[in-house]
């Protein structure tokens, strides 16, 4: 970040917000956003998006965001967390269907490991379900 954009930021109220659970429990963070109005598309919005650690103040993480301008601070804060989920989809694909397990030699070598990888997993991931609701309803 420039500095004139983090004299701008430290202007922008802080929102203390959770982007759902993680390993060590829930990842709660401050954010804040500044917008952006130059050269959009009316309706449109654009806005640097900041998150700091409740721990670690000087300590900024940045996105860029761009949706539309009535987008609320809540919604941009969620879709910054939901990479967690896809990480840990990737992570749970490279222990349980050998997502990194490959060594392919051309682009389509590797784009069909990696399809076949990603369907294994979601075949494991939905018999998990169907098998723990058939666990519950017997007990």
């Amino acid at each position: 970040m420039r500095p004139t954009d983090k004299d701008r930021l430290s202007e922008q109220p802080w929102r203390r917000s959770s982007v759902g659970t993680g390993a060590h429990g829930p990842r709660i963070y401050d954010w804040a956003r500044v917008p952006l109005g130059t050269h959009l598309p009316p309706r449109r919005g654009h806005w640097p998006l900041a998150r700091h650690s409740i721990s670690n103040l000087s300590e900024i993480a940045c996105y860029i965001c761009y949706g539309p301008r009535r987008t609320r601070l809540l919604n941009l804060v969620w879709t910054a967390g939901s990479r967690w989920h896809v990480e840990e989809c990737f992570q749970q694909a490279e222990n349980e269907a050998g997502l990194d397990h490959y060594q392919a030699r051309s682009r389509r070598a590797w784009y069909a490991h990696t399809t076949l990888s990603l369907l294994a997993l979601a075949w494991l991931t939905v018999t998990k379900k169907h098998a723990t609701k058939v666990e519950v309803q017997q007990h």
